[in-house]
């Protein structure tokens, strides 16, 4: 049985996740930030809150969009700043709010023709044509 990266057990999480998570961070951000003990309990408490590495990956690289666009500033990636779980919890929404774009909406069936509407003869479709250029044109010299 292979258990994630990011838990031992059922709200268990392991050295080996925290570490894991803290590599990947440094790795996304191009630091180098020892792993103490202070680190850890902030990587352990937003392990234990159910947060995962592609969370983590999701915020990071959505924060670094952010900061190049000049949206937010460079202290959002602070670790003190991005393990507060209220806070990664809004940004990992938010993330996902702005890569993910609203479905279409689903085309509507074509109406079916009336059968009781004959069609036009050539001769009718020229006149219908002549009318609308003659109502374009009066429309256009009534904007002059």
């Amino acid at each position: 049985m292979n258990c994630p990266p990011t838990a031992a057990g059922p709200g268990q999480v392991t050295a080996g996740a925290i570490r894991a998570a803290h590599q990947l961070y440094c790795q996304l951000t191009g630091q180098s930030l020892r792993l103490a003990y202070d680190r850890e309990r902030m990587w352990y408490q937003l392990l234990r809150a159910g947060f995962s590495l592609q969370d983590l990956r999701s915020v990071v690289t959505y924060l670094q969009r952010e900061i190049r666009a000049g949206r937010r500033y460079v202290g959002a990636l602070k670790l003190c700043n991005l393990l507060q779980p209220d806070r990664f919890e809004e940004d990992l929404q938010i993330s996902q709010v702005r890569l993910c774009a609203p479905p279409p909406p689903p085309l509507a069936p074509p109406r079916p023709t009336p059968a009781a509407r004959p069609a036009l003869s050539a001769a009718q479709q020229h006149q219908a044509r002549q009318r609308a250029l003659e109502c374009l044109r009066q429309i256009k010299a009534s904007l002059r």
